[in-house]
């Protein structure tokens, strides 16, 4: 069995089983958690919030060594970083409401300051004697080496918490998300909500540290969500598809991970979430970039069919090369430019709807069909078949189309 097998199957060993696992739980729970940050479109938050936490790591290390201990509980270094991000979601709610500075300014402004007390603390606890082989750096980028079993329980169990809350919470986060001024007039606390929201990124930030680092997280939180809307448009769907996506990123990379010497999980994580982006960005049925440029073709034709049958009908010859190609495609025209049978009653059919149009506007003047009727709706997709035949009636009997 090839090491890649044996990582796919959770058969590397006990630390890469548990490393997979872990990391596909993260993955879940930071796609749920995200989805609500980025319709709300405040994804630099968790950037923030993500830097805000380092400061705490290294005042939790420090902490703990002047208690005797050895500083490395990492219990005490989550609880940490989470004292000091949410000091920073503090200091960014205040800062917006309270002064005149934009939300993005304050985020700014948090991220640099707490991020620079966090690298001059990591540089002071170097200098101590029990700082030197602290392996704090590890909480930059993450570090799965060593991860223990209930490293593996910290993150499952805040995860669960973390989707749960989202769930339980999803509609007056989606009311805030799409419209907060809407959902204030329901009697929702927005800025609560906001918080809520915020604080979720938070406890996924703090577990998912040891795995990924802060630095990487965010991603992990922004683009399964990101992915996710290329797939649906029911806020409730992304939650579970942002989550599936992210358990996926975070499964596969933790199995190429394991399964090549020497290779960062975290960033490779990070690598299958932004290849997994690029595939839907190209293939959703909906809203890919495959998809777009079908649609263009398809309306490109369907407006070139239009125009070459009302030319058809007026007895005109077509010299557009592409109208005449796709006619000729579709057996309405010979080569030459000259309709056959089937051309003579598709154009015939053509222009005798667009005098239908006419007598329909003149009837309902006041309905707004001037706006439902693009030239390329089928006018039995409008009206029914009495309608029509009163528009029939008024036009008198059809007149048939000759040769060109």
């Amino acid at each position: 069995m090839t090491p890649l097998a044996e990582a796919l199957l959770l058969q590397a060993g006990y630390n890469a089983a548990l490393v997979t696992i872990g990391a596909a739980l993260l993955g879940f729970a930071a796609g749920a958690s995200g989805t609500f940050l980025f319709l709300r479109k405040r994804a630099l938050v968790s950037d923030a919030v993500a830097h805000a936490t380092l400061p705490g790591v290294g005042l939790a290390f420090i902490l703990m060594v002047s208690l005797g201990g050895d500083g490395r509980n990492l219990i005490g270094l989550l609880a940490g970083s989470a004292a000091t991000a949410w000091i920073g979601l503090w200091l960014m709610d205040w800062i917006t409401r309270r002064t005149r500075l934009a939300e993005d300014t304050a985020i700014g402004a948090i991220l640099g300051v707490f991020f620079g007390a966090g690298v001059v603390l990591l540089t002071v606890i170097q200098t101590m004697s029990a700082g030197r082989q602290a392996g704090l750096e590890s909480f930059l980028l993450g570090s799965t080496a060593g991860m223990l079993f209930q490293d593996a329980v910290v993150i499952a169990t805040g995860g669960t918490l973390a989707v749960a809350a989202t769930w339980l919470m999803r509609r007056p986060m989606t009311l805030v998300a799409f419209d907060s001024e809407y959902a204030a007039a329901l009697g929702y606390d927005v800025r609560r909500i906001d918080l809520l929201i915020m604080g979720l990124v938070m406890a996924v930030t703090v577990i998912g540290l040891k795995l990924v680092g802060l630095i990487l997280i965010v991603a992990l939180l922004i683009i399964p969500a990101v992915t996710a809307r290329f797939w649906t448009e029911r806020s409730a769907n992304v939650i579970w598809i942002a989550g599936s996506l992210g358990a996926l990123a975070g499964y596969v990379g933790a199995v190429l991970s394991a399964s090549v010497p020497d290779l960062p999980t975290g960033p490779i994580i990070v690598l299958v979430s932004a290849g997994l982006f690029v595939v839907s960005l190209l293939f959703s049925p909906s809203r890919g970039v495959i998809a777009a440029l079908l649609q263009h073709r398809s309306f490109q034709a369907r407006v070139h069919r239009r125009q070459g049958l009302l030319a058809l009908a007026a007895q005109h010859p077509i010299r557009e090369t592409y109208t005449l190609r796709l006619l000729t495609s579709q057996g309405l025209v010979r080569a030459d430019g000259v309709p056959t049978e089937a051309g003579r009653a598709a154009a015939a059919k053509v222009a005798r709807d667009e005098r239908r149009w006419e007598i329909a506007r003149e009837i309902h003047q006041a309905a707004g069909l001037a706006g439902r009727y693009e030239g390329l709706t089928p006018i039995e997709d409008v009206f029914t078949a009495d309608e029509i035949a009163e528009f029939d009636r008024r036009l008198g009997p059809p007149v048939a189309v000759g040769g060109v």
